[in-house]
């Protein structure tokens, strides 16, 4: 099998699933409808803050697209590429695609609040209070792994003592990123200028801060980087979407645009052979069952409960126009998925017989993407450099979004409904900076310990969320009047294959402290953690299964 030909089936998929389902889906929700967006109404330059469609599907595309899109199908390799390459065409368009752009649709209609909001409409207090706590516990998750994973990968020494020089130059990209997002956000808060002249400014920033980058590299320890990507996450927390997060962004699109089209090119160019890797090795591999660890490793490059928050609480309130709802909604997820398919590809041209290279996935992904552009007469080391500066980057855009969202869920928590009836301890547990630092302390701690303690939890968490906000969006369709039922055999499987997965889990964890392994500070938080996340969700959707048959029940009798 050539690589070039998987390629290929899922650009073709993916762009007649956006065509076709897509634009059956805006047909069926009427999201061609003329109405006032709440980015328009309620327009504050903070939170509300209007975008271009470009801005607004760069702005979801980059919160999306983290590390999890990389390493999921490269870890899940082991199943053979035939399983991994199904699921993320299967899941990412009609599981992950369609809740990205039904929990935009949802929140947009709902003046821009975010799912706490929405479950608390559709299905009551409670299941919004419950949601909220997982939430929050999921950020902590993800901020704790993905702030250990950058420290790492900036960090100027190598876990064997070699120089990580790929790593000190896409520090000294990203730092220059930050600056110059900083000064782009305050240039077009005061200077109205139209989507070419900002292309052009970034087309031309882009290769500048790239090449400063290599001429001055930053060569400091993960320890130093762990605290300095905490303080990022602190300050991206609070300010203004306009500031930083969104110029930030579209700076980043160009990176992603070339890890995609780079990998692309050099499959193109290459047509590499995968025929050392086994199309399928077995429903039973390394004392892991296919079902359901297949799926909830490939995780974010299928399907995410994460996308549907930063669609909710973010992209929601930049939406001009409600026909940018499904480019942002449904396009960044299928874009996702072929950054996915190219993952998947570029780590099976660097097995040899059937076994993947040493390193971690990210190491993987950008050594085997580097080598394919060497077709392109790019250097190796070069090349090696800019896919390592785009897959950190990955994780930093991922990372400010979840530090937001973790401080709004706090903040949602505590808040009560009339604003004006908070007393003075809930005024200063809201205040943004007091819950900004009460999401990013516990995670800092849980940072300490090494993502590689907590991210087992990170896969199942994730999918289960996805299985929570299914199922609240499908109550949010059936009580609107609108069709909702292309949602209920991805709620219904999401919600088992991450049950199913927590608790394999669990028992794991029990087999480790019946053997005298069990360790506290890793098993023993993993342990309380996927007690407690399965607690919250299996409330939260059996509240939201009996209003969705409520309803249901409701409409029959009203004919």
């Amino acid at each position: 099998m050539n690589g070039l030909i998987l390629v290929a089936i899922a650009v073709m998929v993916l762009l007649l699933s956006y065509l076709l389902y897509g634009g059956w889906l805006s047909s069926v929700w009427d999201l061609e409808q003329n109405t006032e967006t709440p980015a328009i109404k309620y327009k504050d330059n903070k939170e509300f803050s209007p975008a271009s469609k470009i801005s607004a599907f760069a702005s979801q595309f980059n919160s999306i697209a983290g590390v999890g899109a990389v390493t999921g199908p490269i870890i899940a390799i082991q199943f053979g590429w035939l399983p991994v390459f199904l699921w993320l065409l299967i899941g990412g368009v009609f599981f992950g695609a369609v809740q990205d752009c039904a929990s935009l649709y949802a929140s947009v209609k709902n003046d821009g609040k975010s799912m706490g909001f929405i479950i608390e409409k559709y299905i009551g207090k409670t299941g919004k209070i419950l949601f909220l706590i997982f939430c929050w516990l999921f950020s902590l998750i993800v901020i704790a792994s993905f702030a250990d994973i950058l420290a790492k990968a900036f960090s100027y020494i190598n876990p064997d003592g070699s120089e990580n020089t790929a790593g000190t130059i896409a520090a000294s990209i990203s730092m220059l990123y930050i600056i110059a997002a900083l000064v782009l956000g305050i240039f077009l808060k005061f200077v109205n200028v139209n989507e070419c002249v900002r292309f052009l400014i970034a087309l031309i920033l882009v290769p500048v801060m790239i090449c400063l980058g290599f001429i001055f590299p930053l060569k400091h320890g993960a320890e130093f980087w762990r605290y300095v990507v905490f303080i990022y996450c602190f300050v991206s927390s609070i300010i203004p979407l306009w500031l930083l997060k969104a110029p930030r962004d579209y700076f980043s699109i160009f990176l992603f645009v070339l890890v995609i089209l780079g990998g692309a090119l050099g499959i193109i160019i290459a047509a590499p052979s995968i025929e050392e890797v086994p199309v399928f090795t077995g429903f039973y591999v390394n004392n892991l069952p296919l079902f359901p660890i297949l799926f909830v490793t490939v995780a974010c490059g299928a399907v995410s409960g994460f996308h549907s928050i930063i669609s909710s609480s973010n992209t929601s309130k930049m939406i001009s126009k409600n026909t940018d709802i499904l480019p942002a909604g449904y396009g960044a997820m299928l874009l996702e998925v072929m950054l996915a398919v190219i993952a998947l590809v570029a780590a099976c041209t660097g097995m040899k017989e059937g076994n993947l290279t040493t390193g971690n996935p990210l190491g993987i992904f950008s050594r085997s993407v580097a080598n394919l552009l060497t077709e392109l007469g790019l250097p190796v080391e070069f090349s090696t450099c800019i896919m390592v500066t785009c897959v950190t980057d990955l994780a930093t855009t991922t990372i400010d979004s979840v530090a937001r969202i973790g401080r709004t869920s706090w903040q949602e928590l505590f808040t009560p409904e009339n604003k004006n009836n908070a007393g003075f301890i809930r005024k200063f547990i809201t205040n943004d900076f007091i819950a900004a630092f009460m999401t990013l302390a516990p995670a800092f701690l849980l940072c300490l310990g090494g993502y590689e303690k907590i991210w087992p939890l990170f896969g199942s968490a994730n999918q289960l969320l996805s299985a929570l906000v299914l199922t609240a969006l499908a109550v949010f369709l059936k009580a609107t009047g609108r069709k909702g039922w292309m949602l209920y055999i991805p709620m219904l499987f999401m919600f088992v294959v991450t049950m199913s997965a927590l608790i394999f889990k669990v028992y794991e964890i029990y087999t480790h402290f019946m053997a005298g392994h069990f360790i506290m500070m890793s098993d023993g938080l993993q342990f309380i953690l996927a007690l407690a996340l399965m607690a919250l969700a299996l409330i939260v959707v059996f509240k939201s299964w009996h209003e969705l048959f409520r309803v249901k029940f409701q409409k029959e009798v009203q004919k």
